[in-house]
């Protein structure tokens, strides 16, 4: 199957069957999503969906998080992966958004990067989800699923060459969307160790499916 085909079937098959896809990370502003998001690093969206609604309530803005130290929100966090950096990530967060960004929500990729604990893919999820801006954040589910998939080359190497191969051969008014149908096709159904191969939707149009199943070649 030609490239091309591979993305018009799957992005024809996730319009139907999941049309409005969005994270799963509880959130009522941009100023909790990205809180949020830095904290999913290396976390499940279910753990942080348990931690945050008792943080939201005692720190609903950057300037809560800007006055407040390390030995008074290092609780809200402990049961998070790497509650020790994340607790100075979301310090320093509070602190720049309220000195140098008059505590609004950057809406750039290179002004979100500024901030501690926003690296490229949490920046992207802020100016896709946000400010619905046509950027891919490639997790490990985005990468891995991709590749296997075959929407990208099985040689790309780095989740910048993934992002920008997937934001090349999908159309612009889906790029948004397509990041949460890879998502959560990833979370559920292609898993990492052993995917569900019979349950999947795409499997007649996946390169992975295709080698494991000659037959289907």
């Amino acid at each position: 199957m030609r490239r091309k085909e591979r993305y018009d079937a799957i992005i024809d098959y996730f319009q139907k069957h999941n049309p409005d896809a969005e994270t799963e990370l509880n959130y009522s502003n941009p100023f909790e999503l990205l809180v949020a998001v830095i904290l999913s690093a290396q976390c499940t969206d279910k753990r942080i969906n348990l931690v945050t609604p008792k943080l939201f309530e005692d720190f609903p803005t950057p300037e809560h998080l800007a006055s407040s130290n390390f030995d008074e929100l290092f609780p809200y966090i402990k049961s998070v992966s790497y509650p020790n950096n994340k607790t100075k990530h979301l310090l320093g967060m509070g602190k720049m958004l309220v000195e140098e960004f008059d505590s609004e929500i950057p809406s750039t990729t290179k002004e979100l990067q500024k901030l501690p604990g926003v690296g490229r893919k949490t920046a992207n999820v802020i100016t896709s989800v946000i400010f619905d801006q046509p950027s891919m954040a490639v997790d490990t589910h985005v990468y891995r699923v991709s590749k296997r998939i075959g929407l990208v080359p099985l040689k790309s190497k780095t989740p910048l060459e993934v992002e920008n191969y997937l934001i090349k051969n999908i159309p612009k008014e889906h790029i948004a969307t397509a990041h949460h149908w890879l998502i959560l096709h990833g979370r559920y159904i292609c898993l990492a160790r052993k995917p569900k191969c019979e349950e999947c939707g795409i499997k007649a149009y996946c390169r992975y499916y295709a080698k494991n199943n000659p037959i289907m070649q």
